[in-house]
């Protein structure tokens, strides 16, 4: 617990003050927002040209130092686990970081290109997906598991059951499929003052929560015990809970200063970042299609884009919405920016608690 309020208060710390000193910084480097004012149609985003971004590197920064930090104090080693989530955050927020510095040095929109994109979403997925299924703890538990899991794995989905060599295939496609399209969720999802940040922030508290629980029930070492069909074989549920905490912390420091009217945008190295550690989080905390709940917020963007495409064809040329992703759509019928804002934080809260309600209700029910 000493490691979890550290890590915790060390990372909104880090964000909640240090932020002014990289906007400094940030502003001299010239890391300045490309806004598509004539494209977007909207010229209330004019004056956002200018404002400081690529500010996920910020709260990357400021959640990995108070993790290290916590597992110090709390004299709790680093795990395969925790390390597994940071390299997601990390490697998602690399490559969002190369997107962000090309439209900067460009002073243009064009950053790097959707295919090369997503193969750098993709190596880091695969590294990850190879990295979950190695280091087993002395129960035999490895971070991640080749099952498809809900509250936890489902023993009739197992990849392996394909075959090795089958299996390992699969796997890796499932596990690039999940990386990279909560990813894609969140980068989409990042289009007003505040909307992904307070979004994660839930999303991932909620992720915290049923990590802990999990720690709370963890199976014994020697199985037979009176609670052994309730509990949960999660490697490091702990070590999760702490990741998840310091980044929840970092992003309520940074939230201070990307709340409406931004002093500081996110960029794609942020947003990318915030998927890569709910993907993490959801890969090794055993609940994939649970989280389809409880972070069901970051797929309202990207379904939005898919009916307006399909509907554009199938209607040849006429608009489901005014503009997608959906927030925009509420921007053209007039809605201010900051009520568009909380009242999406409203849905993703209830969704975060809507995936811990079910979560637990799950385990009530192997009572």
């Amino acid at each position: 617990m000493r490691s979890l309020l550290t890590a915790s208060a060390i990372s909104l710390a880090f964000t909640l003050f240090l932020t002014p000193v990289f906007l400094r910084l940030f502003r001299r480097w010239g890391w300045a927002q490309v806004i598509r004012t004539p494209e977007l149609g909207n010229p209330q985003h004019q004056e956002k040209r200018g404002t400081a971004t690529m500010g996920g590197t910020i709260f990357i920064a400021g959640s990995v130092t108070g993790y290290l930090v916590g597992c110090y104090v709390g004299h709790n080693p680093p795990t395969a686990s925790g390390l597994l989530v940071i390299w997601m955050m990390v490697g998602f927020g690399a490559v969002g970081f190369i997107d962000d510095f090309l439209k900067v040095h460009r002073k243009n929109s064009l950053g790097l290109s959707g295919w090369r994109k997503i193969a750098g979403q993709v190596f880091v997925t695969v590294t990850f997906g190879i990295g979950a299924l190695l280091f087993p703890d002395a129960s035999g538990n490895t971070p991640g598991s080749a099952y498809i899991s809900v509250f936890r794995d489902i023993p009739l989905l197992s990849f392996m059951a394909l075959g090795l060599i089958i299996g390992w295939i699969v796997y890796l496609l499932w596990i690039t499929f999940i990386g990279v399209a909560w990813s894609n969720s969140t980068n989409l999802t990042d289009g007003l003052d505040g909307l992904a940040t307070g979004a994660g922030i839930l999303t991932i508290a909620a992720m915290s929560l049923t990590t802990f629980w999990q720690f709370n029930q963890s199976c014994p070492a020697v199985l037979g015990t009176l609670n052994e069909p309730a509990c949960y074989s999660t490697r490091d549920p702990m070590d999760l809970t702490i990741i998840a905490a310091s980044f929840v912390s970092a992003l309520v420091g940074f939230l201070w200063w990307n709340a409406p009217k931004a002093k500081v945008f996110m960029g794609d190295v942020g947003s990318m970042a915030i998927g890569g550690v709910i993907a993490a989080l959801s890969i090794l905390g055993h609940t994939e299609l649970l989280t389809v709940v409880t972070a069901g917020l970051f797929i309202l963007g990207p379904a939005s884009v898919i009916l307006q495409r399909l509907y554009f064809k199938a209607t040849r040329g006429k608009r489901l919405f005014l503009m997608s992703p959906f927030h925009h759509h509420l921007e053209f019928l007039g809605w201010p920016e900051i009520t568009i804002v909380v009242r999406l934080w409203i849905i993703a809260g209830m969704l975060a608690v809507t995936g811990v309600g079910l979560f637990y209700v799950e385990w009530l029910t192997h009572l």
